[in-house]
């Protein structure tokens, strides 16, 4: 990377996530966040560290950035992108990104009249260690090819579920799969590729808002693996797992360090599948994690992509275009939830 380049990045969302984003940016030395935006601010002015502040996107561009970081509600999402890249700026865009499939498609007409410019999603799980290292076992091939993959994902509800955006489907999109269990599918397609077939239950019958608070659902490619999810907002206590069986070990992911530190320890066991016992196997070497770099190790990336006109590999827009396209076969696979709320 450039020791010398500067870029100056604006923030377009200056919530929790915005600012957990610029921490990471300031820290980056080829990185300066130069303005915000954010709803909170009333009128344009000057933070109290000295970076310009707007209260809507549009106010970042009249200033000099080079990368446009969108931190916004589901039904901005995609049209900040495009505003960004239409803008000739580099963007790195948070999941999900959009409401719909049609969202990312309408990013993607912009991108390629952009080619010179990067566009990163922030499909954050993939920069955990559990998860890289995950990765690197099943790559190396040593304990042969997936037979089949279960996930958990849940949290007690969707924040804030009561009387936010995230609870009203024209403003979201979808429920606690589109906002949560995007991650885990994101990390099944990264591990196993595409699914031919699915089944699911889709159901808002515990909060009673119009978007989902339970997902089950189950899909299988075209070599024959299996993956089963459940992504939840009815798991009182929160709860990150995914158990992948290859053919000779399991690998089993536990917790995910996060803001909150609610999901547990991040863990990740290696449990090698004993010849002959008919009680399976008590070896076991576990990975334990303290530190969450994932945000950094993102932000650092993307930097030295602009910087050295690199390749988009992780997060890219068919990334997002096919994990949204997951979300929707998922909704649609329950023929209740496909005639009451499709998306399309």
């Amino acid at each position: 990377m450039s020791k010398n380049k500067i870029l100056n990045v604006g923030i377009a969302g200056y919530g929790i996530v915005g600012k957990r984003r610029r921490q990471c940016i300031d820290h980056n030395p080829n990185l300066v966040t130069v303005a915000v935006s954010d709803i909170s601010f009333g009128q344009p002015g000057v933070t109290k560290d000295g970076v310009k502040s707007y209260p809507t996107y549009s106010g970042l561009f009249d200033g000099k950035i080079d990368v446009l970081f969108v931190c916004l509600p589901n039904y901005l999402a995609a049209e900040a992108t495009i505003a960004g890249l239409e803008n000739g700026l580099h963007v790195f865009c948070e999941k999900p990104p959009g409401r719909s499939i049609q969202d990312i498609r309408n990013v993607i007409i912009a991108e390629n009249k952009q080619s010179h410019l990067k566009l990163k999603y922030g499909f954050n799980h993939r920069y955990h260690e559990s998860v890289k290292e995950a990765k690197k076992v099943i790559e190396s091939g040593q304990y042969g090819e997936i037979i089949n993959l279960r996930g958990v994902y849940g949290k007690s509800s969707i924040i804030p579920f009561d009387k936010g955006w995230r609870s009203e489907r024209r403003y979201a999109g979808g429920g606690i799969l589109l906002d949560q269990g995007i991650h885990m599918l994101d990390m099944i397609s990264y591990f196993t590729g595409d699914f031919e077939e699915i089944k699911s239950f889709v159901s808002n019958s515990y909060w009673n808002h119009d978007v989902e608070d339970n997902a089950y659902a189950i899909m299988r490619n075209r070599e024959g693996c299996v993956a089963m999810l459940h992504s939840t907002a009815t798991q009182w206590q929160h709860k990150f797992r995914l158990e992948i069986t290859l053919r000779e070990a399991l690998l089993e992911l536990s917790g995910i360090l996060s803001g909150t530190k609610s999901y547990g320890d991040e863990r990740l066991k290696i449990i090698p599948k004993k010849d002959g016992s008919l009680v399976g196997s008590f070896l076991e070497v576990t990975n334990s994690y303290l530190d969450d770099n994932s945000w950094q190790c993102e932000v650092d990336e993307f930097a030295d992509i602009i910087l050295n006109d690199k390749i988009v590999l992780n997060g890219n827009s068919e990334d997002a275009l096919k994990v949204m396209e997951l979300v929707h076969r998922i909704y649609c696979a329950d023929d209740q939830w496909k005639n009451k709320f499709a998306i399309e």
